[in-house]
């Protein structure tokens, strides 16, 4: 029974090495393809400033607000510095069931500047999520072009520009994303750790997945969409607590695509604390459960294939990493304590530092992209490897126990702001 038991634990740990393996060499493969699209951005950006006409169209940027009065006024000071025809944008802060003074705040700035308005949500209608809400400000503007931004954002001037710009030079678009970046990185230890994460995230899955396959995901914040796609989307769905990726793959399924350009920067806030982020962070996997629950068996029917591919390897990367980490740290643990010991020849040790140094190879030349790619850094990732990354078994452990053991009611949980005194920069 124990020689079973031994060569299990063998055979898992070969699978798991198979898989961290194959993440970090996937991975590597899209490096450099987002390494390539971000130069043939800065192209693309050259050529979009040159434009000598350009017909703006009807903006509307959608904020849903629940209790945001700590981020509030920062954001839309943002936004009324956007450079876009101001009688073309109208900026709708959806103030949803607040009970602080958010509405107080947004109705005293739209008293000095008509494009801000708010809507407030009937009391006993609001506070049900983020869907929710932005289905409701959907309906409160005919704008040909729907903007969405969190309460947190601070867009740079030139964004909104941008994202719209690349929505009207290529029809077959249905949206276009743009690049987020942390407001608070140097708050925390967390707050570094997140935007490493973000950037590599961007860097490699967005810009990567472009540029190989014309394929990019919707993030929370920062994009715009053509509001008539979004009508014959009927909206988005109330059941998502992770409503962008749920749009995106309906966006895909209705024949259009979705564009992630680098250069169209929003600044945002990310969790300060433990708690913050475990809780943020559960809600994003519960969300991609209930998004693998609704669409997985219509992967088959996808006609572009390689989207497939790419729809099914996101909505299980989740659990793919859950597999091949939490197995891998077991067996190492056991293995250590001389519990068990793997018969299996092979130069494994070897083979492990390998995929370490390629995962920090990798992190690092995405924040070269930001001249980031300092000694100071490369000891962070390399410490985040071995704290951050081995967090979110917990996290993604949670999330499968809540939604398929515990079977818990998903419902949506507002991300806890932080009062920031000034902009302490993007990068």
């Amino acid at each position: 029974m124990f020689d079973f038991f031994t060569t299990l634990l063998g055979a898992l740990f070969v699978l798991s090495v198979i898989f961290i393996w194959f993440m970090i060499a996937y991975q590597l493969v899209l490096t450099i393809a987002g390494f390539s699209h971000n130069w043939s951005s800065a192209k693309e950006k050259k050529s979009i400033d040159n434009l000598t006409h350009f017909e703006s169209p009807r903006v509307c940027i959608l904020i849903p607000a629940h209790n945001e009065e700590t981020v509030i006024q920062k954001t839309l000071e943002a936004m009324l510095r956007l450079d876009y025809p101001e009688e073309k944008l109208e900026i709708l802060v959806i103030n949803d069931g607040s009970s602080d003074k958010t509405g107080e705040i947004v109705e005293s700035i739209s008293k000095h500047d008509r494009r801000v308005r708010c809507y407030n949500v009937p009391k006993g209608e609001g506070g049900k999520g983020k869907s929710r809400a932005l289905n409701i400000g959907l309906k409160q503007t005919d704008a040909e072009v729907i903007a969405v931004y969190d309460a947190d954002n601070q867009p740079l001037p030139d964004a909104l520009k941008y994202l719209v710009a690349e929505l009207l030079l290529h029809p077959e678009l249905g949206a276009v994303l743009g690049n987020f970046r942390t407001i608070n990185k140097d708050r925390t230890w967390l707050t570094r750790f997140v935007s490493i994460e973000t950037m590599s995230f961007q860097a490699i899955l967005q810009a990567g997945r472009w540029a190989l396959f014309k394929v990019a995901t919707l993030p929370g914040t920062n994009f715009v969409i053509w509001k008539h796609l979004v009508d014959d989307l009927n909206g988005w769905d109330e059941d998502a607590i992770t409503e962008d990726s749920e749009l995106s793959i309906r966006v895909y399924m209705k024949g259009y695509k979705i564009k992630y350009i680098p250069f169209a920067v929003t600044l945002e806030q990310e969790p300060e604390t433990i708690t913050v982020w475990s809780k943020q962070r559960t809600r994003w996997v519960r969300g991609n459960n209930y998004v693998v629950t609704k669409f997985f068996r219509e992967i088959p029917q996808f006609q572009n294939k390689f989207l497939a591919f790419e729809v099914l390897y996101l909505l299980s990367l989740y659990y793919i990493f859950l597999f091949a980490i939490g197995v891998s740290d077991l067996i190492f643990i056991l293995s250590v304590s001389h519990i068990v010991a793997i018969p299996l020849p092979g130069p494994y040790t070897t083979v492990w530092v390998l995929a370490i140094i390629l995962f920090i190879l990798e992190i690092m030349l995405v924040l070269s992209y930001e001249g980031l790619d300092t000694f100071r850094n490369f000891l962070l990732v390399f410490l985040m490897y071995f704290t951050y990354c081995q967090f979110w078994i917990y996290v993604v452990g949670r999330a499968i126990y809540l939604d398929y053991i515990k079977r818990e009611k998903r419902t949506w949980s507002k991300t806890v702001r932080f009062k920031l005194e000034e902009p302490t920069g993007g990068k």
